[in-house]
């Protein structure tokens, strides 16, 4: 219970740094909403003023009654003028702060190191991005104003009344706290109910964008049964969080309305006697029924807003722990801007694991020299991959160290070094955009390098052919092009880069053999003076490499060239008979 409460309180510190930022904003708001709560409440007093002024036969003073009237009509419009510009700047502060709190939590995922992302569903990442932060919204839009009025109009109703009578207003005062405490008793239950239906909804955007991405995958193992059952299960989850939530929210405005009414009976009671006995004027009776209905009404209000509150708070606390998870380790300050390297790779006595208990890579050296061609191969899971990712310091090593031209790739600048490596992955990525944009990929180039990387990586003669040529779109369905064609605009986009270094992660793996063998060619000829790392599983396509290394549970067991490896009758012949079987 503390620790739920300590969330809360650092939910509503949030909140409030956000809000901060639009103070102008916050104070027009709460001024008008002041007005408007004051002037509902100067109303009353008027009311039963004119009614005093009709109280029997030849007693009706016509003047005073529309001299009160016209008070009356002035009041009502600067009252909705107050509402319409509290409604309007309330509006205004909780879309920007809806705006600041995506835009943190997106700037925070460009930056989040890839063990986050790769331990997290992407479709609850998103979850949080889009439906947590509207549910956020909604709770904001609602509550705030709502409850800053309710607030107020329930100090200023408890001072006219006051005015008007004491002791009944006693009665009122006495009976109140019923109200608030029915609210606070329902609200305990409402937000661990919220919390729940905010995790389940995540987990449920998690596994529909996951099946999606992967229906083909679905419907080949003939598996749409079990997803639809797994649905279910997620489905039904939430529903009963959903319901449970609804139900606790939804009998908090009755209950409370219960409660308010049997106080304004009592205030009817106790005011037709005291009326009976001289000690009110009927005016003054009606003016106190209409406080004594506003002074409970607030309660309903607010005890609404706190059920709506609770699930707003829930929601952003899932956003707000998205957008505190610790980022990349920022660069030390005078990090080194690497420009023009020569390609001199060193890899001294690294060790990395992506669980501690399960390590991957252990003691591992190398030294490559400028222009050299570096393949990998090994099977499934010997770390590969997990090289590469040492090397573009998407992962930070846990012991050892990686050298470019004699220089600490962690007293540089990641920026730098990754603008120094040119990469091709097996894994396609293209944005909504055209295929010239996707190319460019936000590079000040022309049209004429754009072609030209193209024609390079065989990518020019199909994307002559489709509908708008190098402006048509490639959208949500990839433009309906194939694995192989995206993989060749991938391929393009490192082409028109050219950097001092290269990596292919199984760059070809999805292109056809005739094709290959050009891309092969184009490689070959980018590759000149360059240093390359080159992943792959065919291993006809690292025949030239300058050196192999063969790895296996993480650490190389082979080295050389494919004739000296073959020859040697190891590990990697085995491999290489394995795919090229003698007859």
């Amino acid at each position: 219970m503390a620790a739920k409460k300590k969330l809360d309180k650092n939910t509503i510190k949030e909140v409030l740094r956000y809000i901060k930022r639009y103070r102008l904003l916050l104070v027009l708001s709460l001024v008008s909403a002041f007005v408007s709560a004051v002037l509902s409440l100067y109303i009353p007093i008027l009311v039963g003023r004119a009614i005093d002024c009709a109280v029997g036969a030849g007693q009706v003073d016509m003047d005073s009654i529309v001299a009160y009237l016209v008070k009356i009509a002035v009041c009502t419009a600067v009252i909705s003028l107050s509402q319409w510009t509290m409604t309007t700047f309330h509006n205004r502060i909780t879309f920007q702060v809806i705006r600041d709190i995506r835009h943190e939590a997106f700037e925070k995922i460009s930056t989040l190191p890839l063990s986050f992302i790769d331990s997290h569903s992407h479709g609850e990442i998103v979850s949080r991005v889009i439906a947590d932060a509207d549910a956020f919204g909604d709770g904001l839009l609602m509550g705030f104003s709502n409850l800053f009025t309710g607030v107020v109009t329930i100090l200023g109703t408890l001072i006219f009344m006051l005015t008007i009578h004491p002791l009944i207003t006693l009665v009122v005062v006495i009976l109140t706290p019923l109200s608030l405490f029915v609210a606070s008793f329902i609200a305990r239950h409402t937000h661990d109910m919220f919390k729940k239906q905010s995790e389940t909804r995540g987990e449920q955007t998690a596994f529909i964008n996951e099946v999606i991405a992967g229906q083909k995958v679905v419907s080949a193992f003939g598996r749409e049964e079990a997803m639809i059952e797994e649905f279910s299960e997620i489905n039904s989850r939430l529903e009963k969080y959903a319901l449970r939530a609804t139900f606790f929210s939804s009998i908090t405005n009755p209950s409370t309305r219960f409660v308010n009414n049997m106080v304004y009976a009592a205030v009817c009671l106790t005011g037709a006697l005291t009326v009976l006995a001289g000690g009110m004027t009927v005016g003054g009776l009606t003016s106190f029924l209409s406080y004594a209905n506003q002074y409970t009404k607030p309660f309903n209000e607010i005890s609404g807003v706190i059920t709506e509150l609770q699930n707003a708070l829930a929601c952003a606390a899932r956003v707000f722990d998205l957008i505190h998870q610790p980022g990349e380790p920022a660069d030390p300050e005078n990090a080194v801007v690497l420009s023009g390297i020569r390609g001199d790779v060193t890899i001294d006595d690294v060790s990395f694991s992506y669980v501690p208990e399960k390590p991957l890579i252990r003691h591992f050296n190398l030294h490559v020299d400028p222009g050299k061609r570096v393949a990998i191969v090994g099977p499934t899971g010997c770390g590969k991959t997990t090289l590469i990712n040492l090397l573009m310091r998407f992962y930070d090593v846990n012991s050892g160290d990686i050298a470019m031209d004699g220089q600490s790739v962690y007293a540089a600048t990641r920026h730098s070094l990754r603008e120094n490596i040119g990469m091709v992955l097996q894994d396609t990525w293209l944005l909504d955009g055209t295929v010239r944009e996707n190319i460019a990929m936000g590079r000040d180039v022309t049209d004429e390098e754009i072609i030209a990387a193209a024609k390079a990586a065989h990518a020019h003669s199909f994307i002559k052919r489709l509908p708008e040529g190098y402006n048509t779109v490639i959208g949500e369905d990839k433009g309906g092009l194939s694995q192989g064609q995206r993989q060749l605009i991938s391929i393009a986009r490192v082409m028109l880069k050219v950097p001092p270094m290269l990596i292919l992660d199984e760059a070809t793996s999805s292109i056809d053999t005739r094709t290959e063998m050009k891309i092969q060619e184009a490689f070959a000829h980018m590759m000149e003076g360059r240093t390359s790392f080159i992943v792959a599983h065919r291993l006809s396509t690292i025949r030239e490499a300058d050196m192999i290394l063969v790895m296996r549970d993480g650490s190389v067991v082979e080295t050389g060239t494919h004739d000296e490896l073959v020859e040697k009758g190891g590990f990697y012949a085995s491999l290489w008979n394995s795919q090229f079987s003698v007859s």
